[in-house]
């Protein structure tokens, strides 16, 4: 441990790291986020009540939803936006795999993963892939993975055509256009609860339209897991 601390330091001092929200240079035991802006991460709270907390209400009519959560708030412009787009669009994978990391500390305490026997990340389509490296989701099942254990499953479902982006999209619109977007492959045996890991919940659409594909399986419970989630 003395090892690595040091070597922390000496990389720290070539190439200082920064807070994702503030900016400020991160300490040796700081992660992606310095201890304030941790602290005022405006955490939604919904693990402690996952099973009819607002969003999981907002899959209620639309999939077999055993249990949402999201670990922070997400509006346009703001701190947390600013985090997800360092992850999305600046070559930070390691910003996901560390939040994933953290939310899965605070919720594994409330049960949250309990009864879970898998993580399927939103599969991210082929041509954004090429363009980006690396899927965001992916990176968010690995530090979630980490924490508690659970399998990441990445061949459960499929990504079929290359669509639009949603990010100014109307929520119909959204949901038009993600649509057959996804194609089932298998569900692993024996697997009976599997949690789908996106970056951001906005309308939900994405989420619906992958969740749709694996309950087309039969009796599997899906439940629904997200760094940001936007208020309606």
């Amino acid at each position: 441990m003395k090892w690595i601390s040091i070597w922390r330091r000496l990389l720290d001092f070539i190439s200082p790291r920064t807070c994702a929200i503030c900016g400020r240079r991160l300490s040796a035991t700081e992660e992606v986020l310095c201890m304030k802006c941790h602290f005022h991460l405006p955490r939604t709270g919904f693990w402690l009540n996952p099973y009819d907390n607002e969003m999981a209400k907002s899959f209620w009519h639309l999939i077999p939803i055993e249990r949402a959560a999201a670990y922070f708030y997400y509006e346009a412009h703001s701190d947390t936006a600013n985090m997800i787009y360092q992850l999305k669009y600046k070559d930070h994978p390691e910003v996901g795999v560390i939040l994933g990391r953290m939310l899965a500390k605070e919720m594994q305490g409330a049960g949250f993963f309990d009864g879970i026997d898998g993580i399927v990340p939103v599969p991210l389509a082929k041509k954004r892939l090429r363009q980006r490296g690396y899927n965001q989701s992916d990176a968010i099942a690995q530090g979630i993975s980490e924490i508690t254990g659970l399998p990441v499953l990445t061949d459960v479902v499929r990504r079929v055509d290359f669509v639009e982006s949603q990010t100014k999209k109307s929520r119909w619109s959204r949901a038009e256009n993600v649509e057959q977007m996804f194609a089932l492959n298998q569900i692993p045996a024996g697997a009976k609860h599997l949690l789908v890991i996106d970056d951001v919940v906005t309308t939900g659409a994405t989420v619906t339209a992958c969740a749709k594909q694996i309950a087309l399986n039969g009796g599997i419970k899906i439940s629904v897991l997200a760094l940001g989630y936007t208020k309606r």
